[in-house]
């Protein structure tokens, strides 16, 4: 398969699955880029998802980066899933920020992967580092 045709693949298994994907879209995530075992999300912080603290709650940062995970593990039309994830949050997100989740394949053997996942802010502070262990499954 030429770069060409992967990509093309990788951006139509992104629309698919996008399209049925309520939850990111919900929370307002966007998928920026797509490309083999590669996804960029961002998701503005609203008001609606801050906590106690008045700082960004951590399962919607965590939603982000699994659903950029999900994206980059998913582009070679094969149906993925997660096996496993470690998130660590580094620093708050905050009303108004831009959320940008990077996420990248490490490695990919046989049925599994793993996806470290990059969370910043607008300018660019790393905000959580999320690792993602995949599975492919039938279907």
């Amino acid at each position: 398969m030429t770069n060409h045709e992967a990509l093309n693949l990788a951006s139509d298994c992104a629309k698919a699955l996008f399209s049925r994907d309520n939850a990111s879209q919900a929370m307002g995530m966007v998928l920026a880029e797509i490309r083999p075992g590669y996804a960029r999300m961002t998701m503005p912080v609203r008001d609606d998802m801050l906590n106690g603290h008045q700082t960004c709650h951590g399962g919607f940062i965590f939603a982000l980066a699994d659903s950029a995970f999900a994206f980059a593990c998913n582009s070679y039309n094969m149906n993925t899933v997660g096996a496993g994830c470690t998130i660590d949050y580094l620093a708050p997100g905050r009303e108004g920020d831009v959320l940008t989740a990077y996420a990248i394949e490490q490695a990919l053997a046989g049925k599994s992967g793993v996806y470290d996942v990059k969370v910043s802010n607008q300018d660019g502070r790393a905000i959580a580092l999320f690792r993602g262990k995949s599975i492919r499954v039938a279907g």
